[in-house]
């Protein structure tokens, strides 16, 4: 529904518009209320198309995806780390795939759907986050370099989802009664662990769960099963409040500390993408995950190219895999993932 009103306010605004859909996966069972990227959006696509009168074309990814966002994803949850697939898929696939199609077909810009806002500044193109804070999307974009950028177009990013879906309505388009697109694409049930399980029978192994003295609390199924500031699920009782403090992929060990006690202190992104006319050290809002509010953070960058960041106040939890986004203002200054988290 999103990208379709883009769509059709680019051709009221005079342009000459080519829809294109990306095939990335599919779902065994058949099941795809909610699901974006299968066999079924690219249909709705073509019914859009067809009702506002522009060529579309359909691009199957679908090797290339299992590839190079299943896969290290399942690695990821093996090796004790929270991955970002949605933001790998982007940065190596998405946005890529669609700008190299617009070249070759001789078009000057790809436009997307995204919650988000691209601001000039004297250093060029810099991503901003969405009017609508419930829906912003720039986290997910934020690791886009600035060609990349300078390429792309979000005519949603000024508005709300609400006055989107208004919109989608007035101009009565076929998929204005959608609903949004939820969780993974590739996740049928929903449950990240499951489908880790599925994939990787033979490389699943349990473990102990432990406390911070090495004190065996329980047994777990897999470290798949957890993520750095985990609260819940963690199946041992302590009689207090606990969370996963630490992840020892090659012991096969979930350490878990005291609830109050187990705080983040910083993180360090080993390959960030940083925005062209940053200095170093600055002061950011820092967020570590998509539903995340942020939290105050000096960065500095190190000598073998990565970033240290310090929070201005512990923060409940940080995983290795996850990204990190770094705003000033509502602009993105850096981006990365998260290689190494340090406590308090």
């Amino acid at each position: 529904m999103d990208s379709s009103v883009a769509a059709a306010r680019l051709l009221s605004e005079g342009y000459e518009v080519i829809g294109v859909t990306l095939h990335l996966w599919e779902l065994n069972n058949g099941a795809s209320e909610g699901r974006c990227c299968a066999a079924e959006d690219a249909r709705g696509a073509q019914r859009v198309a067809d009702q506002l009168g522009f060529r579309h074309y359909s691009l199957d990814r679908r090797e290339q995806f299992a590839r190079d966002i299943v896969e290290p994803f399942v690695d990821a949850y093996l090796e004790g780390r929270t991955p970002s697939p949605c933001v790998w898929c982007n940065e190596l696939i998405k946005i890529p795939v669609l700008q190299r199609f617009a070249r070759m077909i001789g078009a000057t810009a790809v436009a997307t759907g995204h919650y988000a806002q691209l601001v000039q500044t004297e250093h060029g193109t810099r991503l901003a986050r969405g009017v609508d804070g419930r829906k912003d999307q720039s986290y997910f974009l934020s690791t886009l370099d600035a060609s990349s950028l300078r390429m792309l177009r979000l005519p949603l990013g000024g508005d709300t989802k609400e006055t989107v879906r208004e919109e989608a309505v007035r101009r009565r388009l076929v998929v204005a009664g959608k609903g949004e697109s939820q969780d993974l694409c590739f996740v049928p049930h929903g449950s990240y662990a499951q489908f880790v399980e599925e994939r990787a029978v033979d490389r699943v192994r349990p473990g102990w769960v432990v406390d911070a003295h090495g004190n065996k609390l329980g047994r777990h199924a897999g470290i798949h099963q957890f993520t750095l500031g985990q609260r819940r699920g963690l199946g041992v009782a302590t009689g207090k409040p606990v969370v996963v403090a630490r992840i020892d992929a090659d012991e096969r060990l979930v350490v878990v500390a005291d609830a109050g006690s187990a705080r983040v202190a910083g993180v360090t992104i080993a390959t960030p993408n940083v925005a062209v006319g940053v200095g170093f050290p600055v002061h950011v809002t820092l967020q570590v995950r998509y539903r995340d509010a942020g939290v105050g953070a000096t960065l500095e960058k190190c000598e073998d190219g990565s970033i240290r960041a310090s929070l201005d106040q512990p923060a409940r939890s940080a995983s290795p895999g996850q990204l990190a986004v770094a705003y000033v203002g509502n602009q993105v200054v850096a981006a990365g993932v998260i290689a190494q988290v340090a406590m308090e």
